[in-house]
């Protein structure tokens, strides 16, 4: 399946300070031809943080997408049953979101959105951003990587020294991860 054809499902949760960046790899993305149908949960949908308000952001992804933002569990529904992507990418993802995969919790959009493609045997990309990914997380992350159809963007320590238990993706290697996924593998190496 070629991007011009491929529908890629782009869920945003808390991580508030990686948002540019997240939202700069979106448009890179959509640049390469991708279909995105965006996603947010509904704490970043509603919350203004020092890293910028939630409008702009709403309206800076609108706008990339060229569709609105899905944030709600109502608006999420259709994903499954419809099969209205082919693949969803959950940037960042934070240790919440990671340990709720990890135990089949779904209590929000973002969390619909991944139940409903794994649901339609279709690849979860995980991009992880969390100060725990070292720590309380790190039991999260590994059960993930033994799950079927979930496959992670390549991650690493982002301050070893400052914050010593902190994982974030390599960005850069975003779609290359998701193009690795949507043949079954995943995209190596995982720990950079």
């Amino acid at each position: 399946m070629d991007a011009c054809s491929m529908r890629l499902g782009f869920a945003f949760t808390g991580s508030f300070c990686t948002m540019r960046i997240v939202t700069d790899t979106m448009r890179s993305v959509k640049e390469k031809g991708y279909d995105i149908f965006p996603i947010m949960s509904e704490t970043v949908y509603s919350t203004d943080t020092r890293f910028g308000k939630c409008k702009d952001f709403i309206n800076e992804i609108e706008d990339i997408c060229g569709r609105k933002i899905i944030s709600t569990v109502t608006q999420a529904e259709p994903i499954g049953p419809k099969k209205l992507i082919d693949a969803l990418v959950i940037a960042p993802c934070t240790g919440n979101t990671l340990g709720k995969l990890a135990a089949g919790i779904n209590d929000g959009c973002v969390m619909l959105s991944a139940k409903a493609t794994l649901r339609n045997n279709c690849p979860v990309i995980i991009a992880p951003s969390t100060n725990d990914g070292l720590g309380a997380s790190a039991k999260n992350i590994g059960q993930l990587l033994n799950t079927k159809n979930i496959y992670f963007v390549p991650f690493g320590q982002d301050d070893p020294v400052g914050k010593n238990n902190s994982l974030v993706a390599k960005w850069e290697y975003l779609l290359p991860a998701v193009e690795s996924a949507l043949k079954g593998k995943q995209f190596q190496p995982v720990l950079m």
